[in-house]
């Protein structure tokens, strides 16, 4: 299961919040797809994923941004 979150135009710390709030809902083994056009995401989203114990499986830039890939652990 992927879910997916477009937090372009949001600022700090409304992508990870928005992050948070899908993730706590998805279930364990799932996936979430968010993209972002902040820079602080930049430091903000690992920081996040390694403190709520989520995997960062991906991070890469996009035209518009950069996107990232979190895995719910099981």
């Amino acid at each position: 299961m992927t879910e997916h979150i477009d937090a372009r135009g949001l600022l700090c710390p409304l992508p990870v919040l928005k992050a948070r709030k899908r993730l706590l809902q998805l279930p364990a083994g799932a996936t979430l797809e968010i993209v972002t056009d902040d820079p602080a995401a930049v430091v903000d989203m690992p920081y996040f994923c390694a403190e709520a114990g989520y995997e960062l499986a991906e991070s890469r830039e996009v035209a518009d941004g950069m996107s990232w890939r979190i895995v719910k652990p099981a």
